[in-house]
């Protein structure tokens, strides 16, 4: 049983799980994000949402747009906007890396997840280049045989 103030283990992180299937992913990121009180809190509760998020960088600042994070029930008439851009806090050199890789063409900054690091809140974003629809059927049929694979083995105990 969990105490108060613990998090479920349910909700330890929040993953984005149409990026490997939508995308080839590249180098990972781990990124801070600035959030208001209520938002960590509905974060807490598992109620974000980041299937359809990306992110860009704009002026030397990478901000994270279409991430749905609920407002929080207990809130007030303060509670926060769901889907406002969020700013990510990477270092410098981090950011030009991304930069650099986006202008070369053919990438996209998309959330992978949202997680827990001791009590902080991080962001893992990635630099994705896009699956073509052929792409996309070749792994649902690897998928298909490992799944096969797997029943034969099953089945052989």
């Amino acid at each position: 049983m969990n105490g108060p103030g613990k998090i479920s283990d349910r909700y330890k992180e929040i993953r984005n799980r149409k990026a490997r299937h939508k995308y080839f992913v590249g180098q990972t990121y781990e990124a801070g994000v600035i959030l208001t009180g209520t938002e960590v809190k509905s974060i807490r509760a598992g109620k974000a949402q980041i299937n359809d998020a990306f992110a860009r960088v704009e002026r030397d600042r990478v901000i994270l747009y279409h991430v749905h994070i609920s407002e929080y029930s207990f809130g007030n008439a303060n509670n926060h906007n769901p889907y406002r851009p969020r700013q990510l806090l990477l270092h410098k050199k981090e950011i030009r890396q991304i930069e650099m890789a986006m202008q070369s063409g053919g990438k996209a900054l998309v959330p992978t997840r949202i997680y827990f690091k001791k009590a902080l809140i991080k962001v893992e974003i990635a630099l994705c280049t896009g699956k073509k629809m052929h792409d996309k059927r070749e792994d649902l049929r690897k998928k298909a045989a490992l799944m096969d694979v797997r029943r034969m083995m099953k089945d052989a105990r």
